[in-house]
């Protein structure tokens, strides 16, 4: 069974500015929730908290298995990251190679034709489009077989069109995981969660539970009507 997370009482000081406080909520195994709220709030602070590469001021982060959830996490950040001079599949397999492991071939080419890039194995990051190395980042990111991920705005530099395809893919690819994203884009959020976080300077709030299972149509009757809802709600969080 994918594990759940529960965050429990987190707060997070620097000197004395506190960022949040008392933060507690439960993330169920094998849901994608997403994370909003106005910039400077906290949001990728408390991503990294979940991550275990940030220490809170209090608080603790578990599995709902009451384990650690270090070394069951898997991370794909806003940015590619991808190594210029390794090929498309040594940069999948970047994670075996760093801990000096032999790198699973067979599982990295399944990736990249999950992807959609089995022709381009071989190539450079400098000769794929930006669509296509998000692509590689995410195979990479499923390469590592984690059950949680968590996605600090992975496709927020993709065109519209590449976005949504990419958006798509990931909800198919990561359907089994526990996923926590955050992204600033409504329809983003509303398309692939279950549920939807909102992280403000007053505290976390909650939207309630979309109906219908993702990735949903972007002229979904359900994701307009969440949409319109989470947008007020973050109107009045920023007001």
């Amino acid at each position: 069974m994918t594990p759940g997370i529960e965050v429990k009482a987190v707060s997070l000081h620097f000197s004395d500015r506190t960022l949040f406080k008392q933060l507690s909520f439960t993330l169920a195994g094998g849901r994608f929730t997403s994370l909003l709220g106005p910039s400077g709030v906290g949001k990728s602070s408390l991503l990294k908290i979940i991550a275990g590469l940030l220490a809170p001021s209090t608080g603790s982060v578990l599995g709902s298995d009451g384990l650690p959830v270090a070394g069951r996490i898997a991370w794909m950040g806003q940015r590619d990251l991808l190594y210029p001079w390794l090929s498309a599949i040594d940069n999948v397999a970047l994670g075996a190679r760093l801990r000096g492991e032999k790198a699973d071939r067979q599982w990295a080419e399944h990736l990249l034709e999950r992807v959609g890039l089995a022709g381009n194995a071989g190539a450079l990051p400098a000769t794929l489009s930006g669509g296509m190395r998000q692509r590689v980042a995410l195979a990479r990111t499923l390469y590592e077989r984690r059950p949680i991920v968590l996605m600090d705005e992975p496709f927020s530099a993709l065109d519209a069109i590449t976005r949504a395809q990419i958006q798509a893919l990931a909800a198919e690819l990561l359907a089994d995981c526990t996923v926590l994203l955050i992204t600033h884009d409504p329809v983003e959020a509303c398309r692939l969660s279950h549920r939807l976080l909102i992280l403000s300077a007053a505290g976390l709030s909650e939207l309630p539970e979309l109906a219908g299972q993702p990735p949903r149509a972007p002229d979904d009757p359900n994701l307009l009507r969440s949409q319109a809802q989470l947008m007020r709600q973050l109107t009045e969080d920023m007001a």
